[in-house]
């Protein structure tokens, strides 16, 4: 098996076309058939049905699919940082957030490996969780902050910390009344506003999956694009939001803690499986030394850690004997 039958068979999966594959290749289609045709002799599986138009990748083709994106999109990595470290160039690395993550540690973080890193770019793109899963599969980015649990075995993921869950009331309503906790059938009947609308699944089917746990019925489902949208369309009056604690962002409206104990969202660390990169266990040391400090936007009143503590859950050091890990080829700069 070499990088050449994996960026054939790539082709062919992309394209469910034979023809098509060899002409983005540049090559004739036969040798390209012969190349596919050796690496399924090689793993004594077949990787395509052949005889469907267009073609279509079996089980175990789909599964090598993902599999040689991540390694065609590692080799790539590693030819990049090959080239920079040569040329004395900065490296670079993506993370993908979901908004809410940003009313919280995020930024903090951000600020603090930029600060400890100087010579590597950090670029943010604003990602939902699902979204996140694909692209990581897919290499684009190289790290994510989400809320949704995923199954895909090719994703690692680490529980960073549940966040509780509060709910956003206009001050005209009944519910404004109290701002001590409230209960999730308390919302009962009422018109509940949720976020994303799409794609899911997505912060709304957790919120939706715990109303529906506790048999609420409610008045109304409306669907928004985002949070902002959410809070503002309840200062308009409209209906009332559920959100993570953190993104209490409108001082316009009320918010009161959801008593149940499992009304949380998970922010979670996702990152590729078997991923060695140097920049993963320095995140990891960040967000342990973040936590020490327990910032105000951690709120351990509205916050629950792992049962183990921080630095065992994210396998570095704790504070006190932290060492910075350090990038490959640099001394990192002290400020």
């Amino acid at each position: 098996m070499d990088l050449r039958q994996l960026r054939y068979f790539v082709a062919v999966a992309a394209t469910r076309n034979f023809t098509r594959a060899a002409e983005q290749m540049h090559i004739a289609q036969p040798p390209l058939s012969r190349q596919i045709q050796l690496l399924e002799e090689e793993l004594g599986v077949q990787l395509i049905q052949r005889n469907s138009r267009p073609v279509r990748l079996t089980e175990a083709g789909r599964q090598f699919h993902e599999q040689s994106l991540q390694v065609l999109q590692r080799v790539e990595q590693m030819k990049t940082s090959a080239r920079q470290t040569g040329h004395n160039q900065r490296q670079s690395i993506t993370v993908a957030y979901v908004a809410s993550t940003l009313y919280g540690g995020l930024p903090m973080l951000v600020r603090t490996f930029r600060q400890r890193y100087p010579d590597t770019d950090i670029h943010l793109v604003d990602l939902n969780s699902v979204q996140q899963i694909n692209e990581l599969k897919a290499g684009r980015i190289d790290l994510g902050f989400g809320r949704i649990r995923s199954r895909d075995t090719s994703v690692a993921r680490l529980v960073l910390r549940e966040e509780r869950l509060v709910l956003a009331v206009p001050p005209s309503s009944p519910l404004a009344a109290s701002s001590g906790p409230i209960s999730l059938k308390e919302i009962a009947q009422q018109r509940l506003l949720v976020f994303p609308k799409e794609p899911r699944p997505s912060f709304a089917d957790h919120v939706l999956g715990l109303l529906h746990d506790q048999g609420v019925q409610l008045a109304e489902v409306h669907e928004v694009r985002e949070l902002q949208a959410a809070l503002g369309l309840v200062a308009a009056e409209m209906g009332v939001c559920i959100v993570p604690t953190a993104s209490r962002i409108r001082s316009d409206l009320v918010y009161r803690l959801i008593s149940d104990e499992q009304a949380t969202s998970p922010i979670i660390l996702s990152h590729r499986l078997n991923d060695d990169s140097w920049y993963i266990p320095a995140i990891k040391q960040l967000i342990v030394e973040m936590y020490a400090q327990n910032p105000p936007w951690l709120d351990l009143g509205m916050s629950a850690l792992p049962g183990v503590q921080p630095s065992d859950a994210l396998g570095v050091s704790p504070p006190a004997e932290s060492k910075a890990p350090k990038r490959p080829g640099k001394t990192a700069k002290k400020r």
